[in-house]
C-alpha cells in the first residue's frame, strides 16, 4: 500500500491540495474578470468581487473544515502516542488543538466577510487566522520534540522547527504592512495614472463650474 493511502494520510494531503486550489482558482477568475492586477495581488483581493468571491468563500470554508479534521486527527494521534510513550503534557496537546480550531474559525471569517464589504470583521478574522496558525505551528514543533523518538524522526522535528521559525518571522512584516499599507482599491495605480486622474478631475470640475451646471468634483 502506498504511503498516502495508509490510515488518514489523505487528510493533510487534501488540506494542502484544497488550500492551494482555493488561491489559484480565485486568482485566475479574478484575473480573467480584470478585478485584480497580474502581479502580487493580496489573497483577499482575489476573493473580494463576484463571481470569484463566491468560489473563494466556498473553497475556503471547505479548506477550514479540512484543517479542523486534520488538526483533530493530529490531536488524537498525539493523545494515543502519549498513552504509550508519554513525554507530551496533555494540556499542551489540548492547547495546540484549540488554538488550531481558532485559526480555522478565522479562516471562515476571512471567507465569508469580504474585505470590500465589512473590512473590520475581515481583518479581525485574518489576524485570528494568521496569529493562531503561527502559534499552532510553534506548539506542534514543541510537541514533536517532546514525543521524539516515538512520534517522528529528528529530521522531521527540525523541519517543523524551521517552518515554525519562518512563520514566526513572517508575523512582523505582515503586521507592519497591515498597519502602514492602506490600499482601498483592488488595482494599483502608477504615479502617471494618479497624476493623470488628478488633472482630469480638476479640468472637469473647472469646465462644469464655468458652465454653471455643476459645482462639485467628479
Amino acid at each position: 500500500m502506498l504511503w498516502f493511502m495508509e490510515g488518514i494520510c489523505f487528510l493533510p494531503i487534501s488540506l494542502v491540495i484544497m488550500s492551494s486550489s482555493t488561491f489559484i482558482v480565485s486568482y485566475l477568475i479574478a484575473l480573467f474578470e480584470h478585478d485584480v492586477d497580474v502581479i502580487f495581488p493580496y489573497i483577499s483581493d482575489t476573493g473580494a468581487e463576484p463571481p470569484e468571491s463566491c468560489v473563494f468563500g466556498l473553497m475556503t470554508v471547505i479548506t477550514a473544515f479540512a484543517g479542523m479534521a486534520t488538526m483533530y486527527a493530529r490531536y488524537k494521534f498525539v493523545e494515543k502516542l502519549n498513552e504509550k510513550a508519554g513525554g507530551v503534557p496533555p494540556a499542551l496537546n489540548q492547547a495546540a488543538f484549540w488554538i488550531g480550531m481558532l485559526s480555522c474559525l478565522g479562516m471562515c471569517f476571512v471567507a465569508t466577510f469580504q474585505e470590500t464589504t465589512i473590512t473590520a470583521v475581515h481583518d479581525a478574522g485574518a489576524i485570528l487566522f494568521f496569529v493562531s496558525g503561527v502559534l499552532y505551528t510553534i506548539l506542534q514543533s514543541i510537541i514533536s520534540y517532546k514525543a521524539f523518538p516515538y512520534g517522528c524522526s529528528l529530521a522531521l522535528c527540525r523541519v517543523r522547527t524551521g517552518m515554525a521559525t519562518i512563520a514566526f518571522l513572517a508575523v512582523f512584516p505582515t503586521v507592519v504592512c497591515a498597519i502602514f499599507v492602506t490600499q482601498t482599491t483592488l488595482h494599483r495605480k502608477t504615479e502617471d495614472e494618479v497624476q493623470y486622474e488628478h488633472i482630469f478631475t480638476k479640468n472637469t470640475t473647472h469646465i462644469n463650474n464655468k458652465d454653471g451646471r455643476y459645482s462639485g468634483s467628479i
